[in-house]
């Protein structure tokens, strides 16, 4: 069985019968503008995968942060969460322009899955004591998967885009060795190795694809970035809801804990709400907007992950088996909504807002959502009505500003 990516064979004439496809195909671009292109299964099972090892960063973050080493706790959430974003966005852009679907890229695919369970089954350790064996071996087999993927391209490629994927493949190597400095080198040198490769990791799509572009597609490319927006806030309600599940298994505190699952939920309501309001492939023309647009989303996902381990925080604090403050407790879960606000708007919704109202909507809900740091057990409900009511303004304005006898854009965010 092929993916919906695979387009069917063109018919002349009277129906005929599908024939069945070669296990081995050419691996070469796909058209830009080809039509009806959407997510296949297999990436819907890559996604679905890689938010497994996000989960399990997620609960590590939970542990450091209500232990009151929140410091240390959202440095390895960031490393670590940044090794399965830039996996995750590097097959994503690369299956746009190249997926064929045959049986060598479905298994090579499957092995960058193996790769990104091998560095979550690492992630407590590295959390822990500071070794980062096991997840830089997960991240090595992902890479080398990766480059095999590159050099099958560069094989059936000529000229300008050849030497593009040679680029790709190389550079993905060299980085690959870079990162072994997390295993080699002390521990006060980590946080710096960590910047410089992934300063470098950034450079490698920019030099590979300045004399030639994939051919990435922007309605696939918005479809993947969304569905993975879905299923990370999906895991977020997830953690959320066990956590207070326990918690009243425990404790038997519903009413503290109703507050906080009541906030939570409204403010990733309105998380998907803020994000899907508008349609942002027509914003991705050009690999300068799209690269910026991508990389954004680090912050984007590695936010809307930690409101739910956030909420995670709150409920422990509200059963006493946090060791820290309310206010604290409460910043786990008001910080990353406003970077999620804010980076949403920089890089998604700003492009479609009109005029200052509508430009101003989500900066302000970001502050107000800091805020309500300090509103002790009320932070988080406050927070989400905040958030909720920045959805219902937007519509709002939207509204007032499509209206008869005002100029209209259909295009416009509701939020």
């Amino acid at each position: 069985m092929t993916s919906s990516s695979t387009p069917a064979p063109a018919s002349h004439g009277a129906p005929q019968p599908l024939q069945p496809l070669r296990p081995l195909r050419r691996l070469t671009a796909r058209g830009r503008d080809e039509a009806h292109r959407v997510a296949s299964p297999l990436e819907l099972f890559f996604d679905l995968c890689f938010v497994v090892a996000i989960a399990q960063a997620g609960v590590e973050l939970v542990h450091a942060v209500a232990a009151g080493h929140a410091g240390g706790g959202v440095l390895n959430y960031a490393m670590q969460f940044f090794a399965i974003w830039w996996a995750w966005m590097n097959f994503t852009w690369f299956s746009s322009a190249y997926d064929n679907d045959d049986a060598l890229y479905r298994v090579v695919t499957l092995v960058q899955i193996a790769g990104v369970l091998v560095l979550a089954a690492g992630i407590s350790q590295a959390f822990t004591v500071h070794d980062y064996l096991v997840v830089w071996l997960g991240y090595v087999i992902m890479r080398l998967a990766m480059a095999t993927q590159w050099l099958r391209a560069a094989r059936w490629a000529e000229g300008a885009e050849r030497t593009m994927a040679l680029r790709y493949a190389g550079g993905v190597l060299l980085c690959m060795v870079g990162w072994l400095g997390l295993v080699l080198l002390p521990e006060h040198a980590r946080a710096w190795v960590f910047l410089v490769m992934a300063i470098a990791e950034m450079c490698v799509p920019l030099y590979a694809e300045k004399d030639c572009t994939t051919s990435w597609h922007p309605h696939h490319i918005a479809e993947r970035f969304g569905l993975f927006t879905i299923i990370v806030l999906g895991e977020t309600i997830s953690a959320a809801t066990v956590a207070v599940k326990s918690a009243v298994a425990e404790h038997d505190a519903l009413g503290e804990l109703l507050p906080i699952a009541a906030g939570g939920l409204l403010i990733v309501f309105s998380a998907w709400w803020i994000y899907f309001v508008v349609p942002i492939s027509g914003h991705l023309r050009s690999n300068r907007q799209s690269f910026l647009w991508g990389y954004g989303h680090y912050l984007i996902f590695a936010a809307a992950a930690s409101i739910g381990a956030g909420l995670e925080v709150a409920v422990e604090e509200a059963v006493g088996k946090a060791h820290i403050s309310t206010v604290a407790a409460s910043a786990a879960v008001t910080l990353p909504t406003a970077l999620y606000l804010l980076t949403v708007w920089a890089l998604h919704s700003r492009h479609f807002k009109i005029g200052i109202a509508q430009q101003l909507v989500l900066p302000v809900t970001a502050l107000l959502v800091i805020c309500c740091t300090f509103l002790g057990a009320w932070a988080v409900p406050a927070a989400g009505v905040v958030s909720a009511l920045a959805v219902a303004t937007g519509t709002t304005l939207t509204a007032h500003t499509a209206r008869p006898g005002r100029p209209a854009d259909t295009t416009a965010a509701a939020s």
